[in-house]
């Protein structure tokens, strides 16, 4: 089992920055201003050889009403009693500061092995911060720098010495959780019936909009299975969204819906089905995972029934994509309806994980296509031929067919729906794949087509082709010799007939005419034709 640590300190010292690079991703949302964390993050982490579970926590303040402030130092208590080694930040710029001071005595009651981390040490002014340390009473300060990695190496000497007494013991890895993430709007309740399921206060929560920031992951284990909750922040319309840091907190939370293969989509009663949830919906849809609706607050509904009636009908007209997903109408103050919120989360897993069989597939396609045959496209029928899963979460279908790409959507549709009814997958995203069973390989370019025929310099081209050719050599010719070629008549050819011209002798060849054998005969000016040999003796 790897060394759990826990980073503290007082605000915007840079206990996040030094998180995320032991962990080796940028997990923690990190800003220049203080009190960006504000709930205590869990994640697997090392450096050298040495296995970690680092703790980021929230910056301590030293008030103890009421307030967020004094939610966020309760926090960062609870990780201290669970670390088994606690680094101490300080910032090496400011020096030690009254805060400092405060926390300090408060560290000293813990008895756990304490190292001081003087951050943010890489330039010159921090040599008297450094200095300071010593008189907070924790031994040399380890000077580091989280953002540019220097003094990592004297880190993990400091970890290796503080933790020669500590019993790490060594446990079998769990099986791999489901991971389950709850989102919706800002304060619809999400942290809440996380801490509800769980029973315990592991999760800031309070009357506040948007107390929760980053992407809290909460491991548990219901039933046997292991189970890990994402609690994300609270996803308001993208025209509201402004501010840098609520930016990095709405892409934090897509990426947790990303990684979830079950999303939890927490709605309060009274504006249900909203734009933005079903923008949200849309999304988990778009992504390919589980989703489940949660209605909260429903201990302050007056008409339970009919209420859960229409929003049930809502949610099948507005999200017809989804339809049959599970719906849960609870209370996470008081507990009213969350006992069967786990049973729908692990039906929808079940559904979204399914895998059916080819045989039965393609039974069900020749009775489909029976009932509704596919529509003819450019006077063409579309044939599909057999489908097959290609894999599962979510469940993808490949329907080999004939002319795929003219297939139309709304048949598509009807497939895709036919599939969710026949073999009961309600509510879970369904890809179908439509692709061509073969060319015809007879077709130009095919691959029994054969070469393509060159009838451009034989003698029986047709005359279409001789044309094009002799407009195309036409069209190379030079300007103004292209204009004495479009203005050049045409002479008539005489075939028969006489020609008259009073130049010609009589008796000479004034025409031509052809003979039975094909031979040129000579015609006189009186219409005998002359067979003896020009200058032979006359008879």
């Amino acid at each position: 089992m790897a060394l759990k640590v826990a980073i503290v300190g007082r605000p915007n010292v840079g206990k996040s920055t030094l998180f995320n690079r032991l962990v080796g991703k940028r997990l923690a949302l990190v800003d220049d201003r203080p009190g960006v964390t504000r709930d205590r993050r869990y994640a697997d982490g090392n450096i050298g050889d040495m296995d970690l579970t680092v703790i980021d926590t929230a910056g301590y303040e030293d008030v103890t009403d009421e307030s967020l402030e004094a939610r966020m130092r309760e926090q960062t208590e609870a990780a201290i009693d669970d670390a088994e080694l606690i680094l101490f930040m300080m910032d090496a710029r400011e020096g030690v500061t009254s805060l400092d001071r405060i926390f300090a005595e408060r560290l000293r009651k813990v008895h756990k092995p304490i190292i001081l981390l003087a951050n943010k040490s890489e330039s010159r002014e921090s040599g008297g911060g450094v200095g300071e340390a010593h008189a907070l009473g924790f031994g040399e300060p380890v000077a580091i720098s989280a953002e540019h990695g220097e003094g990592m190496a004297d880190l993990y000497a400091a970890l290796r010495a503080g933790s020669e007494d500590i019993f790490v013991e060594e446990i079998d890895e769990p099986d791999k959780p489901i991971r389950i993430a709850v989102i919706g709007r800002p304060n619809a309740g999400k942290s809440t019936l996380i801490n509800r399921l769980i029973g315990d206060d592991r999760l800031l929560t309070g009357p506040e909009a948007g107390i929760t920031r980053d992407s809290i992951s909460v491991d548990w284990t219901f039933e046997g299975k292991n189970i890990r909750l994402i609690d994300t922040a609270g996803m308001r319309r993208k025209a509201r969204v402004q501010e840098k840091l609520e930016k990095l907190s709405v892409a934090d939370t897509i990426r947790a819906i990303t990684f979830a293969e079950v999303v939890i989509l927490v709605m309060d009663k009274d504006d249900a089905f909203d734009t933005q949830d079903l923008q949200l919906a849309d999304l988990v849809e778009r992504e390919g995972r589980a989703l489940v609706y949660v209605a909260s607050k429903w201990d302050l509904e007056d008409e339970p029934q009919s209420r859960l009636a229409k929003l049930k009908t809502l949610a099948e007209d507005k999200l017809p994509q989804l339809k049959g997903s599970p719906f849960v109408a609870l209370s996470s103050h008081s507990g009213r309806g969350v006992d069967r919120l786990m049973p729908a989360v692990l039906q929808a897993y079940d559904t979204w994980s399914v895998k059916v069989k080819t045989k039965d597939l393609n039974t069900w396609l020749s009775m489909a296509t029976q009932r509704h045959p596919p529509p003819a496209v450019d006077g063409k029928r579309i044939k599909p031929k057999y489908i097959a899963q290609t894999k599962a979460r979510p469940p993808t279908f490949v329907l080999m067919a004939n002319r795929a790409e003219a297939m139309p959507d709304h048949y598509k549709r009807y497939l895709v729906n036919s599939i969710r009814e026949s073999f009961d997958l309600p509510g879970t995203p369904i890809r179908l794949n439509v692709k061509s069973s073969g060319a015809n390989p007879y077709a130009e370019g095919g691959a029994k087509s054969g070469p393509e025929r060159y009838k451009g310099d034989a003698k029986t081209a047709p005359r279409r082709v001789k044309k094009a050719e002799k407009e195309e050599a036409l069209s190379k010719l030079p300007g103004k010799a292209l204009e004495q070629k479009k203005t050049r008549k045409a002479q008539p050819k005489v075939l028969g007939g006489l020609k008259a011209s009073a130049s010609k002798k009589a008796g000479s060849s004034v025409a031509i005419q052809k003979g039975a054998r094909g031979g040129a005969r000579q015609v006189s000016r009186s219409g005998r034709i002359r067979t003896g040999q020009k200058g032979g003796a006359k008879k």
